[in-house]
């Protein structure tokens, strides 16, 4: 290679990528000798803008692919189709070859690995040996694409080596190397918890403002909301209407309450418009640009080249809007092992949290709780890139993914332990106790962070944290465990309802209208919500007031603690009644549309709501029939009864139902009463209501959404049937492979590589075999990325011989070998030599082994691909991990 030219292989992990346009292009020009006089032409158009091309992901599969599949995977079918859609943008960085003097000007490709010429070679260097290389490190990485499963066993060893690198060093430099390394997480964890307690102090007070824009403003300061304002003036003053009757004198001569129904209307209509239209334009997925995306050749990316065409997919994913929905579902099928890029990004951040606050205080049925996970999220992945060792390993990166939904549950609930929990239990899938420290950190700065903002002015973390003075009776456990049953039974059919709502209602019409459907949802819940006052006030202060304990002689929290309850029971219980059903019945349409929207305070409502009007009649019965034996421990006392401890545990219950939880959610529960006093109440009630819900629907609401979104999430936690199968009954045996025997030229590798991504094996690779007398012996395995990367580098020269060199190979021809692959330096690289981007040592598996240890490799151990081979290791097979959770989909869907 001429010494001139720069790294082929880029830096460590931090170059700038090239253009998936130009590598495309590159990619299918090889073969193809353009004139001399139109080299430098074609130069400048490979290098320079191109027309942006908003084509959308796909989601939805080929049935010509699917059709193909159930014969060729034997019973494994496909997994739609996960490749990205990138917009063709310039090429900052570009391919070099080392026999291309044309493109010299350019920048290197990166990898997401270290490229061999990187390592040192000194005494203090962990890998002066190239067999501990070899070892280490199982191929060299590139970026991982978007809609692609992270390989965890690549990524623990990886972060392994770098670790013994840096503890290896003995030197006073190389010791405070390693302090700041321990340091790093601490320091990471910090800032996370710091930035997401800012973040959510701005967006409660800019919702509590907005929120009250819609009934009045605040004469003494405009941007006061209507809890720091001592000089309120309603809309109904403001434009000089009588507050009773009306004055048939005065403006458009209307009463109060139809000008102030009017200014409402107006301005919900105006937020909820403003966040959809944000959540639209600024985040649909196809906007999303990344030179880290591989797969060009793929039908995807279908060129503007008439004579490279490629027949595209029949259907193609549905566009994903980032900043939608709470974004727990993404967040596990990230934390899980898959990659979405810019769904953590600084755009969505923005995005998500100026349309959370627009879209709560439009007065919509739902919340802002979940969405503060996927905002602290993208609080840990920005942070995160500053800091080498998680910007180049995605396994690490998400370990502080972890901390952070931690700290975002902190700061909805005001439970740091809670936060930990609920990461623990419900997001997060790799939980080691390194990771449980630093999510407590980071929950704790984030809640005292918090707690000195002071955001509601009450000195609570959040609104609806109450207290109570007294304690439950035994006679009360069967009520709670009636509220058990409830939030189980509406759990269940309100997850059943929101997906079918979801997959056929809005599969018409207003799937290409999604912002008339945010407007025409909150349209009918102002005319709904608006005369009930329990329905017009916000999700959280409806929380708050119906957890409320009532005092003696207090008739305050919006006349749900009346003087004479006997007298005013019916009438209030129809009212919360009311207020279920409606809030019940707007969740079900709201939980979907396009715009930032929780679920967990329009459940608490319901739940809440329920619970109060079972503690109001049992309330009821108290004072009407004070002598009956259950009362007998009350001594005579008339506020024995607690409707706001019934609303509390009902609102516990009713989650668990929808979302699963238990543990955490009780521990919240805790923490949000400051007491563990109603310990057994509340986990009596969770504990009901997930039995029971899970005997009518058995996934929650965000496992519903998963499935709905189709995304490639493995559930570790779920028990299958396998009935009657082995291993050999769910191996692709069609894959394309690699064999060491026949021609590979650098023009043979690229026809293979676009027959299989042509055919949707998007998230895949070739296994590379050799002959053997008695049959194929397995060599390794090349990733479809890692293939289109050596590829890019020598597109050049067509007709050039790419080799692989085995284990076995390596061992005979000494250490020589060994040296030209791995630990000479880049300008004596042969970059024909594949054998850096293969690995050397995947896991393999026999045709007679069970299916539950396939299933625990790639649960347990993270495994991106598994190699199938028969008792006596001839290869037959592989199964990949996407491949294995559609299998997985199909044999619970039967």
């Amino acid at each position: 290679m001429n010494k001139s030219d720069p790294d082929i292989h880029g830096s460590y992990g931090r170059g700038l990528t090239s253009s998936t346009a130009w590598r495309r292009e590159r990619l299918l020009n090889i073969g193809i000798n353009p004139p001399p006089e139109s080299r430098e032409l074609n130069e400048a158009t490979s290098l320079s803008s191109s027309t942006p091309n908003f084509s959308t992901y796909g989601t939805l599969p080929s049935p010509r692919r699917y059709r193909q599949s159930k014969h060729s995977r034997r019973n494994i079918p496909f997994l739609p189709s996960l490749a990205t859609d990138p917009i063709p943008a310039s090429a900052p960085g570009s391919p070099v070859s080392h026999r291309s003097t044309i493109f010299k000007r350019t920048k290197t490709i990166s990898t997401y690995d270290p490229p061999p010429g990187s390592f040192k070679t000194d005494g203090d260097d962990y890998f002066q040996n190239s067999r501990f290389m070899n070892t280490k490190l199982n191929g060299v990485r590139v970026w991982y694409s978007s809609f692609t499963s992270v390989d965890w066993l690549h990524d623990a060893i990886k972060d392994s080596s770098r670790v013994w690198r840096l503890r290896s060093r003995k030197s006073l430099r190389g010791r405070l190397l390693s302090n700041v390394d321990r340091s790093i997480d601490w320091i990471t964890v910090t800032i996370v918890g710091f930035l997401t307690a800012i973040t959510a102090f701005l967006i409660v007070r800019s919702e509590q403002w907005l929120f009250d824009s819609k009934e009045g403003r605040c004469l003494s300061g405009w941007w006061n909301a209507r809890r720091f304002c001592p000089n309120w003036q309603n809309w109904a003053e403001a434009f000089g209407t009588d507050a009773e009757n009306g004055d048939p004198n005065q403006w458009l001569g209307t009463a109060s309450w139809t000008v102030e129904y009017i200014v409402y209307t107006a301005i919900a209509l105006f937020l909820a418009a403003a966040s959809s239209l944000l959540t639209i334009y600024l985040t649909a997925s196809p906007s999303f640009i990344t030179n880290k995306d591989s797969g060009v050749l793929g039908p995807e990316f279908e060129s503007t080249d008439k004579s490279q065409s490629v027949e595209p997919p029949v259907n193609k994913r549905k566009v994903l809007y980032f900043a939608g929905g709470s974004g727990i579902p993404e967040i596990k099928t990230i934390l899980s092992g898959f990659v979405i890029h810019g769904y953590l990004g600084g755009r969505t951040l923005f995005t998500k949290s100026v349309g959370l606050a627009l879209s709560v205080a439009s007065g919509l049925s739902l919340g802002k709780e979940g969405p503060f996970v996927h905002i602290a999220c993208c609080i840990g992945n920005i942070v995160s890139r500053y800091f080498p060792k998680y910007e180049t390993n995605e396994g690490k990166r998400r370990e502080i993914l972890s901390a952070s939904a931690a700290a975002g549950v902190a700061v909805a609930f005001g439970a740091p332990i809670g936060g930990v929990l609920f990461s623990l239990e419900e997001v997060s899938y790799y939980f080691p106790p390194k990771v449980m420290w630093q999510s407590f950190f980071c929950a704790m700065i984030a809640a005292i962070t918090l707690r000195f903002l002071d955001p509601f002015g009450t000195g609570k973390l959040v609104l609806f944290q109450v207290t109570y003075d007294k304690d439950w009776h035994a006679y009360e456990l069967i009520f709670f465990l009636l509220l058990g049953v409830f939030g189980g039974v509406y759990g269940a059919y309100f997850s059943k309802l929101n997906i079918r709502w979801s997959r056929y209602v809005r599969k018409t019409w207003l799937k290409t209208h999604p912002v008339a459907e945010v407007i025409l949802v909150t349209l009918v819940t102002t005319l709904l919500c608006f005369l009930n006052p329990y329905t017009r006030m916000g999700g959280t202060e409806l929380v708050y007031n119906l957890f409320s304990e009532c005092r003696s002689d207090n008739d305050s929290h919006v006349g749900l603690c009346p003087r004479d309850p006997t007298a005013l029971a019916g009438p209030l219980a129809r009212s919360i009644g009311v207020a279920l059903i409606v809030k019940g019945a707007l969740t079900i349409v709201t939980f979907g549309i396009k715009v930032p929207a929780g679920i967990f305070i329009p459940t608490l409502g319901v739940g809440a709501c329920f619970g109060r009007i079972m503690g109001i009649g049992v309330q009821y019965l108290q004072f009407k029939h004070p002598n009956l034996p259950m009362f007998s421990v009350c001594h005579g006392d008339m506020d024995c009864v607690i409707p706001g401890l019934y609303a509390m545990v009902g609102a516990a219950a009713t989650l668990s139902g929808v979302t699963r939880t238990t543990v955490s959610l009780a521990v919240i529960m805790f923490e949000l009463t400051d007491t563990l006093t109603y310990v057994v109440p509340v986990m009596l009630s969770v504990l009901t209501a997930k039995t029971v819900a899970d005997a009518l629907e058995p996934k929650g609401i965000y496992d519903l959404v998963i499935d709905l979104s189709q995304l490639p999430y493995l559930d570790a936690k779920r028990e299958y049937s396998w009935k009657y199968v082995l291993v050999a009954d769910m191996t692709d045996r069609n894959v394309g492979v690699i064999r060491l025997d026949e021609t590979n030229s650098v023009k043979s590798l690229r026809d293979k590589l676009q027959e299989s991504l042509s055919l949707g094996y998007a998230d895949s690779g070739f296994p590379i075999i050799r002959r053997d007398p008695r049959g194929w012996k397995t060599v390794g395995y090349i990733g479809f990325n890692e293939l289109e990367h050596a590829l890019a580098i020598v597109a050049d020269d067509a007709d050039a011989l790419c080799y692989f060199i085995s284990a076995s190979e390596a061992a005979i021809s000494g250490p020589v070998s060994e040296a030209s692959s791995f630990t000479e330096s880049a300008s004596k690289i042969d970059p024909f030599d594949f054998t850096v981007y293969m690995d050397q040592a995947p896991l393999t598996v026999q045709t007679n082994s069970p299916p539950e240890l396939v299933q625990q490799l790639f649960a347990k151990l993270g495994a991106k691909y598994v190699i199938v081979t028969d008792p006596n290791g001839f290869y037959e097979g592989v199964i990949e991990k996407n491949a294995w959770i559609a299998y997985l989909n199909d044999l619970e869907g039967h």
